[in-house]
């Protein structure tokens, strides 16, 4: 089901205050497996070392070939959203050797909008008359969660949270508190979001993305907006290592909101909660995207860890609401391979370390929905 705003937050809250009252029986989480369908392609360990940055306002995703994952009949009634949601789930889950996971917990910004823009057309141009449901059921922001169940036979927990950036993390909050407590084994956690024309125009024209004619990377930004993307990205989090593990996910806070004053304090407490020193954080992943105000937060978060690597990803994923997805994927290869590839640096800070350890995600869109992620090698 999906997660109605008011309560969800309420449910967050709730959580985040039980995962505190919680903290000393809390339990090593590992991400197992990764499945993802981005601009840059599916995932697969060459992912980065042959990524194109990009430079177009609105890039659409490299979309594999999904016959032998999706019946050729079902992917004509399907989104680019929910067929690369299928893909990415069982990449995932193939890559854990994992089956049957015991929950299914996504995130995503604007879920099917594809198929939401399509029922708004069809119920304009058919004057409110003789309209088809199969749009408008698809339309559903759990509609990538409920197919990929169906296509498992997966009748267990199944929940997806829709809260604007923080939408992957605040699943990922939950997928936690779900194997910290004991109340799932394996859970397969992801975030999807789908370029839909008519949204999209709308984005574009509040000036959210940048113009249609705009050629500008992250770095080369002079321009208002964005350059926006889409792709789905999941994960195989269990609590026991395995011989695929990639990583162990520590702890995740979120903000609503916050001034670039304040990111301190939030850094500051995330920080001591996790009784780790600043000197211990080996990268920090940001979510630099070339709008000018964006990047002031992530000026600050930088010059707050002096001593981490700074990296980024947004020149490679693009930005879209569950994009910080694709940060964490950056995390678990940089752990697992104990390397960062050129094209993820920031800056010419690039000592040369022999091991990666500790490393901190930290994303935000427009001031709003702050998160960090902690997550360290296993």
């Amino acid at each position: 089901m999906a997660i109605p705003c008011a309560f969800q937050l309420f449910w967050v809250r709730w959580q985040l205050f039980i995962s505190y009252f919680f903290k000393s029986v809390k339990r090593s989480v590992f991400i197992n497996g990764i499945g993802a369908v981005t601009t840059q392609g599916v995932w697969r360990q060459e992912i980065f070392s042959e990524a194109q940055v990009l430079d177009h306002a609105i890039t659409s995703a490299n979309q594999p070939a999904y016959k032998g994952v999706i019946s050729p009949v079902a992917i004509r009634r399907m989104s680019s959203g929910i067929k690369m949601g299928i893909y990415a789930a069982r990449q995932a889950l193939e890559e854990a050797v994992m089956s049957m996971p015991d929950a299914i917990v996504t995130g995503t910004g604007l879920g099917c909008s594809e198929d939401s823009d399509k029922f708004l057309r069809s119920l304009w141009e058919n004057d409110e008359q003789f309209l088809t449901p199969t749009s408008f059921i698809q339309s559903t922001h759990n509609t990538v969660a409920a197919q990929i169940a169906l296509q498992l036979q997966c009748k267990g927990y199944n929940v997806t949270y829709v809260n604007g950036a923080i939408s992957f993390e605040s699943a990922l909050l939950d997928t936690l508190l779900l194997l910290q407590s004991g109340e799932a084994k394996n859970v397969l956690l992801g975030g999807v979001d789908e370029i839909a024309q008519q949204t999209y125009a709308f984005l574009q024209a509040g000036g959210y993305i940048k113009a249609a004619d705009t050629c500008e990377t992250v770095k080369t930004s002079a321009s208002p907006g964005v350059n926006y993307a889409e792709g789905a990205h999941f994960f195989s989090i269990g609590r026991d290592k395995t011989a695929s593990s990639y990583a162990q996910v520590v702890d995740v806070a979120l903000k609503n909101e916050l001034e670039v004053p304040e990111t301190a304090s939030f850094l500051q407490g995330f920080l001591a909660t996790n009784d780790l020193p600043s000197s211990a954080i080996d990268a920090v992943i940001l979510g630099y995207n070339g709008d000018k105000q964006d990047d002031l937060f992530y000026a600050a978060i930088q010059h707050m860890l002096p001593s981490a690597v700074p990296l980024y990803y947004k020149h490679l994923s693009g930005q879209f609401d569950s994009c910080s997805a694709f940060g964490l994927m950056v995390a678990a290869f940089v752990l697992k391979q104990q390397t960062v590839p050129p094209i993820l640096h920031w800056n010419e800070k690039n000592p040369s370390k022999t091991t990666w350890k500790n490393i901190l995600i930290y994303s935000q869109y427009k001031g709003k929905d702050h998160s960090l992620v902690f997550v360290s090698a296993c």
